[in-house]
């Protein structure tokens, strides 16, 4: 099973999102790593495949 880049992002804002409505000071932890994410991906798009 491949997952592309189009599934995985709202995948992991969801899951994001979750996260912040349980524990907010994630947030900034959160956002980082989502952002270092996105960016690689962005960067290296057959990263994933």
């Amino acid at each position: 099973m491949t997952i592309s880049t189009l599934a995985l992002t709202p995948l992991v804002s969801l899951i994001a999102g979750v996260l912040i409505l349980i524990m907010p000071r994630l947030l900034n932890y959160i956002v980082a790593f989502y952002l270092i994410i996105v960016g690689l991906l962005g960067l290296f798009p057959n990263l994933l495949g």
